[in-house]
Order: C-alpha cells, then structure tokens, then sequence
C-alpha cells in the first residue's frame, strides 16, 4: 500500500514537473511585437520578432529590389535580405537592423534637383501644412489653399514631430498599416511618413505611432501632386511649439524635438534661417549667438537656463 501511494506522489510528481516546463517554455517563448519608429533594433530570434517596423523594414528592402516579400515578421529571409544590404553598403554584415543600418536604407540625395524653366512653366509651390489639435492636412498651391484631409495622428506616447520637413521618399503599395501610398519625411531621429492605413476607423484621432494617416482614397488623390523635396510644416494649433516645455542644455550637433522648438521660436522672433528641422547646425548655432549678443548674454552658441527664459520660452 505504501508503495503504491509512493508511486502515486511520483506521477502526480512528474506531471507537474511538465506542465510547469510546459508553462514557463510558453511564457519564455512570447512573440515580440515592435511598431514604434525611432530606429528599433531588429533581429532574427525564435519566435520571430512582428510588428508595422519589420513590415516597414521589408517593404524598403523589397523596394530596393531584395528578393522578400514583406509579412511583419523577421524570419531567416528578412536577416539575409538584410545582411546582403550590409554587404552592398560597408557594414558589418550582422543581419541586425540598427540605427547605421536604418539610416543607411532612408538615405536620401542632399538638396532638390536644379530646376532651368522660364516662369511660365514653372510649376507651382506646394506646401503641405498637418496641424496634429484639429487632425488636418491641408495642401497650399503657391500660398492658396487647395484641398483639405482628415487625418490620424501621434499618441500622446508616441507623438507626431512637429517641425519643417521634406518629403524625401515616396514609395507604393507596402500594404498593411500603411495601405497604398507612402510619403517618407526626412525626420532626424526616427521614421515617419504621410501614408494609407488598412484601420481607416482611426482617421480623426489619435491613433499612429507618430506617422500620419490618410484614408487610402485620399492620399491616392495627393500622392500625384506632390514632388519630391516638398515642405511639409506640422503644427500645433498653428505653432510649431507644445503646450508643455522642459527646456535641456543644447548646443551644435544637438537633434531632436527640443531643436526644432528652439529654431521655431528664433524664427519667431525674426532671426532668419532656414528650417525648423531639429538639426542643430551651423546655422542654428550662429543664430543662437546673434540672439544671445542682441540679448547681453554670455555669447557661445549653445542653449541654457538664461538663453531660453530671454527667449520667452521659461518663466
């Protein structure tokens, strides 16, 4: 009988043993799913990494003519599409898809292309302006507004940037979260874009992970008219400024958000350059150090406490 209940508590022993393995091999194995859009690190793992930044990545490389077809996951055949684009372009061929890496696929050509027509040919301006309070696009041909589209925006989280942008890359049919049409903005610290969706319930809200979302109708009927290097201004309630501040030490070589508020502010104020487009160069530093002699301030170039509360920007 002792033996036999013995035998009893090592069954019962051994099966709980396995489902505990069984459970933690589950828990161990969960799926990853990345979308955001400021250069996520990708790679090869088992079970394969998903979301809208491996679909993006594989749209690209099959744009560029890599033999892939994208799925929003990386499998064995995104991280050799990938390794062969490292191989093509320098890099370390890890199969890793980092910041270089990123930056490497949206490389873009510096400056438009020179334009030699009379004016009477010339084409007409375009200015496309997206003010993320009332989730609007709206198009202007040579100041005159044309047409205007609803669209979706940055989370609270994961906010579209504000700032002056170019459209640098235009590419069709990537399918997914980003329907037809892609319209790819030259944003320093991340990847974002004007493009379709397949959730077209999500058009008038805050919904992306900072991209902007048109109806696939809609941004079929832009797509055409827009050319490659047109500005793209994105607001807030008409400013290129937040409701909410923290000013950070800054200076040349600086990127980011807080760049572009300190450039939009400059311009406010007169001193001319030439876009808010959160890369704080030489321009962007000479005119710091124009404000801050017009201002009697210690003159270097770089933004601090007394720079920011001269400018109107802190109390």
């Amino acid at each position: 009988m002792r033996k036999s209940l013995w035998f009893l508590f090592f069954i019962i022993g051994v099966f709980l043993c396995c489902l505990c393995q069984e459970t933690y091999a589950e828990s161990d194995n969960q799926i990853i799913r990345i979308d955001q859009t400021d250069y996520p690190v990708l790679y090869y793992s088992s079970p394969c990494i998903e979301g809208e930044a491996v679909w993006m990545l594989q749209a690209r490389l099959k744009e560029l003519g890599y033999d892939i077809t994208p799925d929003g996951s990386f499998n064995l055949q995104t991280a050799k599409a990938v390794r062969l684009f490292q191989i093509a372009h320098g890099l370390k061929d890890t199969g890793m898809v980092t910041r270089p890496v990123w930056k490497e696929l949206w490389q873009a050509e510096e400056g438009a292309p020179c334009i030699t027509e009379t004016q009477e040919n010339k084409p007409p301006q375009v200015l496309i302006v997206i003010d993320v309070a009332t989730r609007k696009l709206s198009v202007y041909e040579n100041d005159n507004l044309t047409v205007t589209y609803p669209v979706a925006v940055g989370k609270s989280k994961t906010p579209t940037p504000l700032g002056e942008w170019k459209i640098v890359h235009k590419s069709l049919n990537w399918g997914n979260g980003f329907g037809t049409r892609w319209m790819g903005l030259n944003v320093p610290w991340g990847i974002y874009g004007i493009h379709g969706t397949d959730k077209p319930y999500s058009i008038g809200t805050y919904a992306s992970h900072g991209c902007i979302r048109m109806f696939n109708r809609d941004v079929e009927k832009l797509y055409p008219t827009i050319p490659m290097f047109t500005t793209v201004k994105i607001v807030n309630k008409g400013r290129i400024f937040p409701d909410e501040f923290k000013p950070v030490k800054m200076k040349k070589g600086s990127s980011g958000q807080n760049v572009v508020y300190v450039q939009s502010r400059l311009k406010e104020l007169g001193y001319i350059f030439d876009q808010a487009d959160g890369r704080y160069g030489s321009m962007t530093e000479f005119a710091v150090k124009y404000f801050q002699a017009w201002n009697v301030l210690p003159v270097n170039g770089e933004m601090n406490e007394e720079t920011y509360r001269a400018l109107g920007m802190i109390k």
